[in-house]
């Protein structure tokens, strides 16, 4: 019986907060409109304090309300998930002041937008790039900053997954095998190139072996006049595989094709 008062008195509040909200926008004081979109900042009703901060923004430039009501306007798009948004807000606060109060803050905060933005590694990773060189740019600003290190970290954690989106395209022409031209090739260059853009990458031994395993398919469906020099290519990219990683996980499957390749040079007519 007593549930009943309870949910009138929410409403009642809730109906209350409405009024005085309605009331706030269609006010011509901006002063005082600055005052609410801090203090519903505050309470975190971000999508209010954004509302009142888009109109307010413009009219504060030139003002001493304009680095704050910006950096604030940013900090609500963050609050509220909106990191595109964010992201513009802080870059355009940095841009314009690159001495300010919030301008290391900003900048930090631009690049988080964007990592925290990155899509899945099977999706464009314009967002991904965007990001890296943002936070570079906010490593070179402020190296001693206590977000330096964090920066990085979050660098290198983009860079891994730009090394797995190579990796899965990799793995995709070694699927796709002779399939309407050479995808084993295509397979080699691309982890190649992945190994020299991402030298440090947890997926190098994977792009060695998919090196590997594409140069023995391709052996292994060559005609007989070129498999002596394509199964040679198999045990050269053996030997580079068990010199770069002799304890590696894939050993035993790599060493099957060293003894496949070399059986087969060795049955093959001279």
């Amino acid at each position: 019986m007593r549930a009943k008062p309870v949910c009138f008195l929410l409403l009642v509040v809730l109906m209350a907060s409405c009024g005085e909200y309605n009331k706030i926008l269609k006010s011509t004081d901006r002063e005082m409109k600055y005052t609410y979109a801090k203090k519903y900042f505050e309470e975190g009703k971000y999508s209010r304090s954004i509302t009142l901060l888009e109109e307010l923004v413009p009219f504060f430039k030139g003002t001493d309300k304009a680095e704050e009501s910006l950096y604030l306007l940013g900090q609500s798009y963050y609050n509220s998930k909106d990191y595109l948004s964010a992201t513009e807000m802080f870059t355009t606060y940095y841009n314009t002041y690159p001495k300010g109060e919030y301008a290391e803050p900003a900048l930090f905060y631009a690049a988080y937008g964007l990592y925290l933005d990155s899509p899945d590694a099977k999706l464009d990773q314009s967002k991904t790039y965007k990001a890296i060189a943002e936070f570079q740019r906010y490593i070179e600003e402020y190296p001693q900053s206590e977000r330096s290190e964090q920066a990085k970290e979050y660098m290198f954690e983009l860079q891994e997954k730009l090394a797995y989106k190579e990796l899965l395209s990799a793995q995709l022409y070694l699927n796709l095998g002779n399939y309407m031209g050479n995808n084993y090739e295509a397979a080699v260059i691309t982890a190649r190139e992945a190994m020299k853009s991402y030298p440090f990458s947890k997926y190098n031994e994977e792009y060695q072996m998919i090196i590997l395993r594409a140069r023995f398919e391709y052996a292994e469906r060559s005609t007989l006049e070129t498999q002596p020099e394509r199964y040679r290519m198999v045990l050269d990219e053996y030997y580079n595989y068990k010199n770069t990683f002799p304890d590696g996980k894939y050993m035993a499957e790599a060493e099957r094709y060293y003894k496949r390749a070399q059986s087969k040079i060795e049955a093959l007519p001279s």
